[in-house]
């Protein structure tokens, strides 16, 4: 794995990158949601949020997680860039499990949507919006300040 330390920088940059379209989507995809709540099942406005819900999740923001883990892995095998003896980065794993699990109920959200089975409030997702840009901020600390 001492390859990877030659490749840290593009590693760093191709994770950086891939978390900014990550969280782009997870910000946006719950506001749609907010959106949907307004207008009827079965109209063509609905139908056009079905779409671009299942668009933003199926080409923006799935591949992104994925490169997102896989770049975040690779920097995590190279060697000297984690200390596994310090706290701040098991805080960032347990918040990286809450945004995949987040992710994976904004899918099922997506699929009740589509098949207008919705049983959540406009205020709800209004309120569910702000669980990645909390999970994002604890993160983003945890890996720059390492407070622990």
């Amino acid at each position: 794995m001492n390859g990877l330390s030659d490749w840290y920088l593009w590693l760093k940059a191709g994770h950086v990158i891939s978390l900014i379209a990550w969280m782009a989507g997870m910000f946006y995809l719950p506001r749609l949601y907010v959106y949907h709540c307004q207008v009827q099942p079965d109209t063509a406005e609905s139908a056009r949020f079905i779409i671009m819900e299942r668009r933003l999740l199926r080409a923006i923001i799935n591949p992104a997680m994925i490169s997102t883990l896989f770049f975040g892995l690779l920097l995590a095998a190279t060697p000297g860039v984690v200390n596994w003896h310090a706290g701040w980065w098991y805080v960032k794993i347990a918040c990286l499990a809450g945004l995949f699990g987040f992710h994976g109920l904004c899918a099922r959200w997506r699929r009740s949507f589509a098949e207008n089975r919705n049983v959540h409030s406009e205020k709800f997702y209004r309120m569910a919006n702000e669980i990645p840009t909390v999970l994002m901020v604890i993160i983003v600390i945890m890996v720059i300040v390492k407070p622990f």
